[in-house]
This record gives structure tokens, sequence and C-alpha cells, in this order.
């Protein structure tokens, strides 16, 4: 469905999520954990709304490195590049699902449509993107610690907080982790992220059953680090 200016005066009342599936082109998608949704250099035609699940956002440098820039959750925008420039352009992240994800987009020339034709979409954009930005930089601050282990607890706490689910024993993280998944996200080795989270689940600070994590105290596992 097209959007068109009978919707203008209910913009208000929509959502990020209301406006992108209602614009022309917009379809729904579905991507495997582990699966790359685009690669840097790939056309930034579309727009991306996550519905369901996690996507990891990371830039691959000259050297092979490869840094995570965000861990995105549900209701998050990415790939608006191409909104930028109004050009064709090339992506500059690896965009990765994270756990198995659902995906509405929509083309990035529906979307400038609706932005011309009522502010409002442009509003609801910017509060989208705004989020996306502390998200990034949540993730950098978390990337900062050179201390692995530092590193991977200041991960697990924003996973606390973007993906936690509060229950009787603590908090736990909503997504199924791989200890391979944890460390291509932080930029450490499987073997060392086992290590260490062996070493917190025997200091009676987490417990991890079917690959879902709970953190029983989130101050305390952020204290015993500080």
């Amino acid at each position: 469905m097209a959007f068109n200016s009978n919707q203008q005066g209910s913009i208000n009342n929509s959502t990020l999520l209301d406006v992108i599936r209602s614009l022309e082109g917009a379809s729904s998608e579905i991507v495997e954990r582990s699966k790359t949704i685009f690669f840097p250099g790939d056309p930034a035609e579309k727009v991306y709304l996550i519905r369901r699940g996690a996507v990891r956002l990371s830039r691959v440098y000259e050297t092979g490195e490869e840094i995570t820039v965000a861990l995105l959750r549900e209701n998050s925008l990415f790939g608006v590049l191409s909104l930028l420039t109004g050009d064709r352009s090339d992506r500059f992240y690896h965009a990765v699902a994270f756990t198995k994800v659902e995906l509405i987009t929509a083309p990035a020339t529906s979307v400038r449509n609706a932005i011309e034709a009522d502010t409002g979409v442009g509003l609801l954009l910017l509060q989208g993107l705004s989020s996306r930005i502390l998200q990034t930089e949540t993730m950098i601050e978390t990337l900062t610690h050179r201390d692995m282990s530092s590193r991977l607890v200041s991960f697990l706490l924003v996973l606390c907080r973007d993906f936690g689910v509060p229950d009787e024993n603590g908090i736990t993280i909503d997504l199924k982790l791989s200890h391979q998944a944890i460390a291509e996200a932080i930029g450490s080795t499987r073997v060392t992220i086992t290590r260490l989270l062996g070493e917190l689940r025997n200091s009676s600070l987490l417990a991890i059953d079917r690959k879902k994590i709970t953190i029983f105290d989130p101050i305390a596992l952020a204290k015993r680090f500080n």
C-alpha cells in the first residue's frame, strides 16, 4: 500500500512500524541466525526495520578486522545511508542476523517520498535514528575496555538492558547466545569467552541454560569489574 495524503492526519498516532509497512514496495523478510543481511559495498537501496530479533552491525577494515558498532533490537531502524545521500550509494556496514530476525523493508525512494509528503514521517525516522546512535555509542564504550573480562561484562550488561527479561532468578537475556557469537561481537575468541563465562558462573554471578544467560544481580556483576 502506498503512502498517501489521507494518512497524514493520523501520522502522529502511527508507529515507525506502521509507516514503513504502509510504504509502496514494503515487504517482510525472515533471515536465519548468522546469515548476512547485506555486505559492505552492497547497493544501499532499502531501509530496514527490525520487527523481531537482533541484528549485528559491524565495520570491516582494510586489515580484515571486523568491529561491532551496534547490536540492534526490535523496532530499530538501519540501512539509511541512501536517505542521507539521495543517490545510489554503497553500504558501509556488514549487517548480520544475530538471532533469527523478521525485518520490514521498504525502498529508499518510497521513504524519501513519504518524508516529503509529511514531515511527521521524518520525525519518526529521526527518533528511530536517535535510538540507533545511542546503541552505537554504548557498543563503542563496551569495546574500549582493553581487558577482555571487563569487555565481556560490559557487553552482558548491555544485553541485560536491551534484551533482558526479569524473572525470579534475576534478568534473563532473551537471546540464544553461542560462545562463538559473543566472541565475534566483542572481538575475542570462543575459547576465551568459554573460560570467562565459566569463571562468572563459578562465582555465582550468572547461569546458562540452553544458550540463554541469566544475570542474578547486574549491579553485583558490574561492581565485580569496576
